[in-house]
């Protein structure tokens, strides 16, 4: 990002310039891009119903850190899930740059977590909802993180959480829109993007998550809050409990996305492509290259977390843990309980261990200071979790093995 010229009013920009919104209905795209809606939205919804309630939002969790550290990822900033969940923890680098990045992704967290519990929900799409989520975002940041330099000036510029852009800025070869013309344009995002329809708007994410880009609405931090925006979208379009992750897959084709973004600013080519003012074929080829990431990730998810496959892992790591007494004989029942049925009444264990009660408190107790299960209080049931330590074992392939030190 290049911050160019000292602030500027609105140039008069014609909202037409940020056309098409929308893959048109008469677009030759417009078939195979619905075929691959529907897809989503059929995958999504069998993984979520496949998971018992208890272990779906165990999954959540887990899956919360890993958003965080590809979406972090794209941005140049490496923040292994160890050393997010250390610092979820307060357990902080004594590097300040390592402390830095670990606030940030906690962060992240909270606002993801702030989501997914519905804080967006029905605002998605709007101003005020991305305003918020920019703000909340920033405002959780440390104060070097909230600083940004002129390449060719070297200024330093702060960033204000939740405050349009004053300046000018250049993104590679696209020059946004002036800053007094930000605010015409998002109203315009706004009132195409918040009223479509469930299907209309899953069709519409990679359109709606470019354009907000396109935009660049703020001084900094556009990238995460437009992936958190279009997490929050497709979170209540697909009610899919965010027990999967588009910032995955885009992490690992970065130069793929961000050659589809750069694509999507450029011109209309030819009478061939759409009658906007931008490329109507970027814009399918981009929502192509988007929806198959997120079909991708479903399914990776769905393999991951099959429940013989992902039994067979846990028992495996029960069975070394136990041959070394760092956990009791038995404990694999509990597990396996516990998977089975989502969460596990503390008056259960006994049956599930077939043994007393105080082996059975001994055997939960092991777990628990484990990391592997938790519970809201000492008379509530027992829950899965899924510990960013065990992540490599339990659900392998789901991020780098190697952390950071955190030390």
């Amino acid at each position: 990002m290049e911050a160019d010229i000292p602030a500027a009013s609105d140039r008069g920009e014609s909202l037409s310039r940020m056309e098409p919104l929308l893959i048109g209905e008469t677009s030759r795209h417009r078939p195979e891009l619905t075929d691959l809606a529907v897809d989503l939205a059929s995958l999504s919804a069998g993984f979520r119903r496949s998971l018992p309630e208890g272990v779906r939002n165990s999954l959540a969790d887990l899956v919360r850190a890993m958003n965080c550290y590809y979406s972090n990822l794209i941005e140049g900033h490496d923040t292994h899930p160890i050393d997010i969940e250390r610092a979820l923890n307060n357990d902080y680098s004594r590097d300040p740059r390592k402390r830095d990045l670990q606030l940030e992704a906690k962060a992240h967290i909270t606002v993801q977590q702030w989501i997914d519990a519905g804080g967006l929900a029905g605002r998605a799409l709007t101003v005020a909802g991305i305003r918020e989520v920019h703000e909340r975002f920033c405002a959780q940041l440390p104060e070097e993180l909230l600083w940004v330099e002129e390449p060719d000036t070297h200024e330093r510029l702060k960033v204000a959480p939740g405050d349009l852009r004053k300046r000018d800025v250049r993104v590679g070869q696209h020059v946004a829109v002036s800053p007094g013309a930000v605010p015409r344009f998002l109203a315009r995002y706004e009132e195409v993007y918040s009223r479509l329809g469930r299907t209309e708007s899953i069709l519409s994410a990679a359109a709606a998550h470019h354009r907000l880009v396109w935009i660049h609405p703020f001084l900094d931090g556009n990238g995460r809050t437009a992936r958190l925006v279009s997490h929050a979208s497709l979170l209540e379009t697909l009610d899919s409990g965010g027990i999967w992750s588009a910032a995955r897959g885009l992490a690992r084709s970065v130069a793929a996305y961000k050659e589809h973004l750069a694509n999507c600013d450029l011109p209309r080519r030819n009478d061939l492509d759409g009658r906007g003012s931008l490329s109507e074929e970027a814009l399918a080829e981009f929502t192509r290259y988007f929806l198959g990431v997120c079909i991708d990730q479903v399914k990776f998810m769905e393999e991951l977390v099959q429940p013989d496959r992902l039994r067979a892992r846990i028992l495996m790591w029960v069975e070394e843990e136990i041959r070394v007494d760092a956990l009791p004989p038995k404990s694999g029942n509990v597990l396996e309980a516990v998977l089975y049925r989502g969460e596990l009444p503390r008056a259960d264990v006994a049956s599930a261990v077939g043994t007393g009660e105080r082996q059975a408190r001994r055997v939960a107790a092991a777990l628990m200071e484990k990391g592997v299960l938790v519970s809201d209080g000492p008379r509530a049931p027992l829950r899965l979790t899924f510990p960013a330590t065990l992540a490599s074992r339990w659900m392998p392939g789901l991020f780098p093995e190697q952390p950071s030190s955190a030390s």
